[in-house]
């Protein structure tokens, strides 16, 4: 639990808030390169930082409000119109993450989480093994490695499984 018995931030703190924000900030312009206008840019430095905050569900109403937004529709047109390259993002973060994650003891590890669902219009959705209940369900299926080190981990890629009737 936090003290407030002392609510001013001295010494320490303040030297580990402004490196912490400075790196954050080298962080987002390594990343702002991958975005074609300074509109989706800023967005997406307003969503790492709702990511980062301690709001308890990460929606897009509840993130949005999170860093002043009225609404979030600035979310989703990042997330679903705005021009970005994915791929380069991604690229860019993994890149980033084994800079300062590398290790002695470093690993990647791949598992593969399944996602229930009641139609068959999400793309790779059908009848498969869903590992949470242990039966076939009607679900799709993601793929994902993360890197292991013993100064931390992170999500470094991920695909969606396309079971083969699919691709027919």
């Amino acid at each position: 639990m936090l003290d407030t018995s002392n609510v001013f931030l001295t010494g320490v703190v303040l030297e580990a808030l402004s490196q912490w924000s400075s790196r954050l900030k080298a962080f987002q312009q390594k990343l702002g390169k991958h975005f074609a206008r300074s509109e989706a840019r800023l967005a997406a430095y307003d969503y790492i930082q709702a990511l980062l905050s301690p709001v308890e569900r990460k929606n897009g109403w509840q993130m949005a409000e999170q860093v002043g937004y009225s609404n979030p529709y600035r979310f989703q047109h990042l997330l679903g119109r705005a021009q970005w390259n994915a791929d380069a993002v991604c690229a860019e973060i993994r890149k980033y993450a084994v800079e300062h994650l590398k290790s002695e003891t470093d690993i990647l590890a791949i598992d593969e989480t399944g996602f229930l669902k009641q139609g068959e219009q999400s793309v790779g959705v059908q009848v498969q093994y869903y590992g949470t209940t242990g039966h076939l369900e009607n679900c799709q299926v993601g793929v994902f490695m993360s890197y292991i080190s013993d100064k931390g981990h992170t999500l470094i890629d991920r695909r969606l499984y396309l079971p083969r009737t699919w691709m027919e």
